[in-house]
């Protein structure tokens, strides 16, 4: 064999060995890559059934009414979504071939969070913006709305509207005072019965209380109490109401009372426990969401 022969021989050999190498890397990635991608999934899948299991149990807590469990499955229910839908853009991009498809997912789904956040803000400075009792307004007439009876009496929440309604009408005597609220399951009372009971406890003349028995939730409390007023011969769209609720509450409180034809302006009641206060403006941004968007 001659000089060239033998490097021609060599140089084959060489180019083989390198597409065999070539070939070897492309296997072992290839097997990396699935390795990797039954290990995400596998990842994805344990904490979409730990997911599932948490909003189950705390659902289930809410369901037999343990105190603040329906705020608290809200919290859970929205972090777990939002956890599982990037867990699921994570899995995806275990594969090359979904790099592109990850990209524009990703995209989408910062910029939906992003949107999110901005939206919370947004309400909850449209809450704050409200969460103050216009002391020096006039009112003719003053809506309590209920908030839940413990043991047949007002909860706390309730009471610190009732007494924030009774340091309002110390020097407006001439007020009527509408207490709004049914029965609720398990009570002997209806929520407005255990206003009036506190209120006249409270030194409030009997005769100055309205009771409207028959509403559910805060549309029904504000429109009852409106019937109530027509009832007793007030010229409903020439008045000023004053609505008492919590200070978390009073911005859609007021929007209610406005959709529901009336002029009014808030009461203020400040809610007991700084905790509280985290739970119940939580909860509210929710709650005003839907009014803002389904009502």
């Amino acid at each position: 064999m001659n000089k060239n022969e033998q490097t021609e021989g060599e140089t084959g050999n060489t180019q083989e060995d390198q597409d065999d190498i070539k070939q070897e890397k492309q296997i072992k990635q290839a097997k990396q890559q699935k390795h990797t991608v039954k290990q995400r999934f596998t990842v994805t899948l344990i904490v979409a059934v730990a997911a599932a299991l948490l909003c189950g149990f705390v659902f289930y807590l809410s369901h037999i009414n343990v105190h603040h469990m329906h705020v608290l499955f809200l919290l859970v229910f929205c972090v777990s979504v939002l956890l599982l839908l990037y867990m699921v853009i994570w899995s995806l991009g275990a594969n090359v071939k979904n790099n592109k498809l990850v990209r524009v997912l990703k995209q989408i789904y910062f910029t939906c969070l992003s949107l999110g956040l901005v939206c919370v803000v947004i309400l909850q400075i449209l809450i704050i913006s409200a969460a103050n009792t216009e002391e020096h307004a006039h009112a003719d007439v003053v809506i309590v709305l209920g908030a839940g009876l413990i043991n047949d009496a007002p909860s706390l929440i309730l009471a610190s509207r009732l007494n924030a309604v009774v340091a309002y009408v110390q020097n407006r005597e001439e007020i009527p005072i509408i207490v709004t609220g049914g029965l609720g399951a398990g009570y002997t009372v209806t929520e407005a019965e255990a206003m009036a009971r506190y209120l006249i406890a409270s030194g409030i003349d009997e005769n100055r209380i309205w009771k409207e028995e028959t509403s559910i939730n805060t549309h029904e409390n504000i429109n009852f109490a409106r019937k109530i007023m027509e009832e007793k011969g007030m010229d409903v769209d020439n008045i000023i109401v004053a609505v008492a609720s919590n200070e978390f509450h009073l911005y859609r409180a007021i929007l209610i009372a406005k959709k529901a034809g009336l002029d009014a302006h808030g009461i203020a009641a400040i809610t007991p426990g700084w905790h509280r206060q985290l739970i119940y403006y939580f909860r509210e941004t929710f709650s005003l969401a839907n009014e803002l968007v389904f009502r």
